[in-house]
């Protein structure tokens, strides 16, 4: 059963009533919905609604269930190739690290030619 939203040109409360497809729409706001202190029986309108999402249960819903075993192999290559790339920088990363923290020899002047 739906829920409907109505709207009470008295009181100007929003109310969600839910109702069977097959009930009439209500005529009037609802005593303990109004947002007056003293009920003043307000026209209601009903208002258009988006509607709820549809929810699937269960197994057999998603695209990825339904692959070929060629295309879970292809799929598991592609993934142990970017594995390795990415091992790989890591490796050079540190090796370069290695080298910065090396400490530098001093600088030596050259002594100029004599004549």
């Amino acid at each position: 059963m739906p829920t409907y939203d109505y709207s009470c040109a008295q009181c100007g409360e929003t109310i969600e009533v839910f109702q069977s497809i097959k009930a009439s729409h209500l005529k009037t706001c609802p005593e303990d919905a109004c947002a007056k202190k003293k009920w003043g029986k307000g026209k209601v309108k009903r208002l258009l609604g988006t509607g709820a999402g549809i929810i699937f249960k269960g197994g057999g819903f998603y695209e990825t269930d339904y692959r070929s075993e060629s295309y879970k192999s292809g799929e598991k290559q592609a993934a142990d190739a970017v594995k390795k790339a990415s091992e790989k920088k890591t490796d050079t990363k540190s090796k370069d690290d290695k080298k910065k923290t090396e400490p530098k020899k001093p600088a030596t002047k050259k002594k100029p030619k004599k004549k």
